[in-house]
């Protein structure tokens, strides 16, 4: 294991001790207290660095219900902040993170609403799941329907009045009626869809376009992105300033706070494989082995993590304050700042404006 570069804060503030993720992992072994006591613990080893598949191996909760107890002892805690009867957070302390899970979609103010007609509609799964959708549908109009509230149950009933006008068979349509009046709050809402008992007339719905979905088809698709430290010269100070970053999976994504320059570099193998990456520019005629060719700028992509020598590799160190690339044909008396793992050069485009003509692009 390497160690962390000086003035580089601790990667993973919300790291647990060996003492404190043993306790969790005990706790949800033999499933003491809630299922929202499960879910946080859960959560508490995800953030300290467990993956799903440790806590699973760990504690014998599959990936698929961690991530309900998680996310549902998350919506259970916004619904008792913003305010719900005691019978509705007793009913949901005891059971329910299945249904909770469903509400994940809301704000916080309609969770709480929609919590509490839940449990005072005794609704079941199906039911809790078609109800946050309607909310979450309805929430999404710039003003509201004509004869409806934002009540929960008008909500539904306004997706079924919807619904309703759409369909020209009688059997549906009149199921959906009985939907509607069955969940409607309001007697506005409720005479709104009685009016569809003697107006038969059709609205068909205009289909929703398709959504330009693509997937990422290879790994190196899938660029990392590399914190950039500045451009040449620069001090060991401004290496060391450069956080250490965390990709959050699926997309690599990364989060900064404050000032901070990002550049993407391809996933190749060596990249991958870095464990502290930083990008710093240069220019090709100032490398410890200049490039043929005309000048230009280049990225070094640095791995801080990597400072033990050996002969077949370039080192940025401290040269008098300023930081240098080197080779060292032997054991060297300076304190090595990281490897270079590689100098990229950017992409050369013979014709430019040949590249912008997109049938000569399709040819």
């Amino acid at each position: 294991m390497t160690e962390t570069p000086q003035g580089t804060p601790n990667p993973n503030p919300n790291a647990l001790s060996e003492q404190e993720a043993e306790k969790l992992v005990r706790s949800l072994r033999r499933k003491e207290g809630s299922w929202v006591d499960w879910g946080k613990a859960c959560h508490q080893l995800a953030r300290s660095g467990y993956n799903s598949q440790n806590i699973f191996e760990e504690t014998g909760f599959e990936p698929v219900h961690q991530n309900q107890v998680i996310v549902g002892s998350q919506v259970y805690d916004s619904i008792v902040t913003v305010g719900v009867s005691d019978h509705t957070r007793s009913h949901f302390a005891r059971k329910g993170s299945d249904i909770l899970y469903e509400l994940r979609i809301l704000t916080q103010e309609e969770r709480a609403a929609a919590a509490e007609f839940i449990v005072q509609r005794n609704l079941d799964f199906d039911e809790s799941h078609e109800l946050a959708k309607a909310m979450k549908d309805f929430s999404r109009l710039s003003k509201l329907p004509e004869g409806f509230s934002s009540h929960p149950g008008d909500a539904v009933a306004y997706q079924s009045w919807k619904l309703a006008r759409q369909k020209s068979d009688m059997q549906e349509r009149s199921r959906l009626i009985a939907r509607g009046l069955s969940f409607a709050h309001t007697p506005s809402a409720r005479q709104k869809i009685e009016q569809l008992l003697t107006d038969f007339t059709v609205t068909p719905s205009k289909p929703a376009p398709i959504l330009p979905v693509y997937r990422i088809e290879s790994a190196e698709q899938l660029p990392r992105i590399l914190p950039v430290v500045g451009e040449m010269p620069l001090t060991p100070a401004d290496l060391q300033a450069v956080p250490l970053v965390e990709e959050e999976e699926p997309f690599g994504m990364v989060k900064a706070s404050g000032n901070a320059a990002w550049v993407p570099i391809p996933s190749w193998q060596v990249v991958l494989q870095a464990e502290d990456p930083v990008a710093i520019l240069c220019h090709s005629d100032r490398l410890a082995q200049p490039l043929t060719g005309k000048p230009e700028s280049v990225l070094l992509v640095v791995d801080r993590s990597m400072r033990v020598w050996d002969e077949n590799s370039y080192f940025i160190c401290d040269r008098n304050g300023t930081l240098d690339m080197q080779w060292f044909e032997s054991q060297p008396d300076t304190r090595l700042l990281g490897k270079i793992l590689l100098v990229l050069r950017p992409k050369k485009i013979l014709d430019e404006e040949y590249g912008k003509e997109v049938w000569q692009i399709d040819e």
